[in-house]
């Protein structure tokens, strides 16, 4: 009877716990999404490396020089700031980048005499670019150097590039340049062709750097699968942008899946690069972006204050950067856009969404933990901006809304704000005031769903028509709307992981402005990939890079959408982009004839 009694007070005890935990679930989850996401916005706070003996320093510039520990073929330094250990040390710094660069100026004008046989070499100098070996030397005839990557590993393909002369020269006397593409962890033999402008070797000579293992742990090799596609991949480098797990870095990878490149960026991850007078300008951490020149010298940070990065920059009008962000101090998430003056850093909010949409904001909630996006629960992501296109014919905007799976056009964005259209299913509007600004589907498509990274392709064959890249992640989910249940097609997914059946596509839409439409001109399966991804067009070739986040692979397929090559890469959920750089004018100089 006593047992009876003690099996019946488990069972109870057992019962209730079963309720409290199923009760405590969401909220268990939410703070773990929480925990997940909360990794974008960590800051470095240790930027210190391996370095061998300290040769000298200067005490004026607080600058150390170490021997660099990269085997016994090459004498190369590294220049260590003597602050690096001390709270709130950052690289991106433009006073921290000063003195190494007039560490790296002493350096060049003392007593040596640097040629191409006995050059400055510095591992990394301006701590930006983990693989990144400087090189500094002159040549009694102007010529322009072509180097060549070859590692003892067999399975690893020779690096051919043509160096980019710091001072922007085709053929120079004074050589400056970053050595890109010696890889992580491995014994590469550097062979360097110093050519007249007769494309005559005038010198070859050759050392061995034995490359220390990533700062990150991440990968030096990616899985490679070919498609059924006969084209060649272009050229250029893959460029991973916020890797989860790994966020601070950025890597880049060539065709054969090998890496050439780790940038070391303040936190976060670059979302994209783009390329102003021979610089790069990416985001560093969640509230900063840097203009860097092609030695990795921050040249300009430009800091967003009480704002955070959201998923995209680009160019507004001349001088001008547009950022996608979010206030920290506001109430809502991911629906601002701001403007960045260029040369003097000044930062200003262009567009509130609430003030373009104030009808639809009004029936929206915070995300709850029991919604989809539960990783994101109490937050007001009420739109979810995760692209921009800015197109200066009309000062117009063009931005992707995940949230409401719908592409947003508004127009004279620095003067008097218009809502223009919007291009999605037009069910989720119809029973708003903005359904007057959908534009009509014309022709027997599905719309996109849940779509990333729009962007301008091409114009069309009249004014007011022209051509969209969309990746279509092809994914419904609303979590900040109770209102609204669509008819979806039977070919969208409704899983974040899917069930294996669905598919994520390219879609190129026909926007004509004059006939209030949008048509499907073509579009070609992916595999799928519910949040994050891209798929943009690139090279003269106009194949298409595209990464699928959530199945961890990019790929390059052709003008047609056939896959050429695909890679699988390792991380904590999924790779938020992948785009694919020629880098000319910037780390090279061109192509290798």
């Amino acid at each position: 009877m006593n047992f009876l009694k003690k099996h019946k007070k488990k069972l109870i005890i057992g019962a209730i716990l079963i309720i409290v935990l199923a009760a405590a679930a969401p909220t268990i989850i939410a703070a773990i999404g929480k925990l997940y996401t909360a990794q974008e916005t960590v800051i470095r706070t240790d930027w210190t490396t391996d370095i061998g003996e300290i040769v000298d320093q200067d005490e004026e510039l607080q600058i150390e020089y170490a021997q660099a520990v990269l085997g016994d073929s090459v004498r190369a330094l590294q220049l260590v700031p003597m602050d690096i250990e001390e709270e709130g040390f950052t690289y991106y710094d433009t006073e921290v980048q000063g003195r190494l660069e007039q560490a790296l100026e002493n350096l060049k004008g003392g007593d040596m005499s640097w040629t191409a046989t006995t050059p400055l070499i510095v591992l990394n100098p301006y701590g930006t670019g983990s693989n990144g070996l400087y090189l500094y030397f002159e040549t009694d005839h102007k010529t322009q150097v072509t180097y060549t990557i070859h590692v003892e590993d067999g399975d690893i393909p020779d690096y051919t590039a043509l160096a980019q002369e710091a001072d922007g020269e085709e053929f120079t006397n004074v050589h400056e340049f970053q050595i890109i593409g010696l890889v992580p962890g491995e014994t590469n033999q550097v062979t360097m062709e110093v050519k007249g402008s007769w494309g005559n070797v005038r010198q070859s000579v050759s050392f061995t750097v034995e490359m220390p293992e990533t700062q990150s742990g991440y990968a030096t090799r990616l899985e490679t699968t070919d498609g059924d596609s006969g084209e060649a991949l272009s050229d250029g480098l893959y460029a991973m942008m916020r890797v989860n797990g790994y966020l601070g870095y950025g890597f880049f990878f060539d065709n054969d899946g090998i890496l050439r490149y780790e940038m070391a960026l303040e936190g976060f991850g670059m979302d994209r690069i783009l390329n102003w007078n021979q610089d790069l300008i990416t985001c560093v951490s969640a509230s900063k972006l840097a203009r860097i020149n092609g030695l990795g010298q921050v040249e300009q940070v430009y800091d967003l204050g009480n704002y955070e990065l959201h998923h995209d920059i680009g160019f507004g009008q001349d001088g001008e950067l547009l950022v996608l962000a979010e206030d920290t101090e506001g109430e809502t998430v991911e629906d601002l856009v701001l403007s960045i003056d260029m040369e003097s850093g000044e930062v200003t909010e262009l567009i509130d969404f609430t003030e373009i949409l104030p009808d639809y904001f009004a029936i929206t909630r915070p995300i709850k933990a029991t919604d989809d996006m539960f990783w994101q629960a109490g937050e007001w992501d009420w739109i979810h901006l995760n692209s921009l296109q800015y197109m200066g014919e009309d000062d117009s905007l063009i931005v992707s809304s995940r949230e409401t799976s719908t592409i947003i056009k508004v127009k004279n964005i620095h003067g008097e704000i218009e809502l223009d259209w919007m291009a999605g299913d037009d069910g989720f509007w119809a029973d708003t005031p903005y359904a007057e600004y959908c534009l009509e589907m014309d022709g027997d498509f599905v719309p996109q769903y849940g779509q990333h990274c729009v962007e301008y392709l091409r114009d069309g064959d009249e004014d007011g028509v022209y051509y969209l890249a969309v990746y279509n992640n092809n994914y419904w989910s609303v979590s900040s709307r109770d209102d609204y249940e669509p008819d979806l097609a039977d070919s969208v997914g409704t899983k974040l992981y899917g069930t294996g059946d669905e598919t994520s596509q390219v879609y190129v839409y026909r926007i004509d402005e004059n006939a209030r439409t949008f048509s499907l001109e073509s579009s070609f399966d992916v595999p799928y990939s519910s949040i994050v991804s891209n798929g943009s067009q690139y090279g003269e070739e106009e194949h298409w890079v595209v990464n699928s986040g959530v199945s961890k692979v990019f790929g390059e397929y052709d003008s047609e959408g056939n896959l050429i090559r695909e890679y699988a890469y390792g991380c904590d959920m999924q790779n938020y982009r992948t785009f694919k750089y020629d880098m000319e004018g910037i780390w090279f100089a061109g192509a290798v004839d």
